[in-house]
């Protein structure tokens, strides 16, 4: 089959056409955008598979720019690559939210353990448990109770959630850095943080 110059040239505008709609309702969303709301946003008329192709495309023009595309457990979103987050400080210095080593040292080792109880938090960190991380943890919607433990008294486990991923900016448990210590997580953890 022939194309056309202004077949082909229309093709070319409707694919820069749905580029730039994929961009604009990710930066217009204050929360990460998923495949299946990109997908619902545009009306059905791309697969997701298609949709999958215009993020790939949309984080390759990003390249060489101060702001990222990325994925995370919830879906995509842009943020400031990590050359310029000390700006981002400077500019905005009541916006970022300082992370108390207890509470690092609490969500790596449930991050890097789940599931885990209280007490098993308590036996790695080998100091007793601040109920206020704990509950500033729950309140963040940073991590929840999935199950118990089948032993006496049944504790419930903590995990983590999607929306721990979606902060320090993980697709997965399985992006979490490689640590050879704990200490190393708290490190691994801030320096994801203060990218997100």
């Amino acid at each position: 089959m022939h194309t056309f110059p202004e077949q082909t040239a229309s093709l070319d505008e409707l694919h820069h056409d749905a580029l730039m709609q994929v961009e604009a309702i990710i930066f217009a969303s204050d929360a990460p955008v998923s495949v299946a709301r990109l997908k619902q946003a545009l009306g059905g008329h791309f697969s997701s598979q298609q949709i999958r192709q215009l993020l790939q495309q949309l984080s390759i023009l990003q390249h060489g720019r101060s702001v990222e595309l990325i994925e995370t457990a919830q879906g995509f979103r842009f943020q400031v690559r990590a050359k310029y987050r000390h700006m981002i400080y400077q500019a905005y210095p009541d916006k970022p939210i300082k992370l108390s080593p207890s509470l690092l040292e609490v969500l790596s080792v449930i991050a890097y353990h789940q599931p885990v109880t209280r007490a098993d938090i308590e036996q790695i960190r080998g100091v007793s448990n601040n109920s206020l991380v704990l509950r500033t943890l729950f309140e963040w919607n940073w991590i929840k109770e999935s199950g118990f433990r089948d032993v006496p008294g049944r504790p419930s486990l903590l995990v983590t959630t999607p929306h721990f991923l979606n902060a320090f900016g993980l697709a997965s448990l399985e992006n979490l850095p490689v640590i050879q210590h704990h200490k190393d997580a708290l490190v691994q953890l801030e320096a994801s943080a203060l990218r997100s």
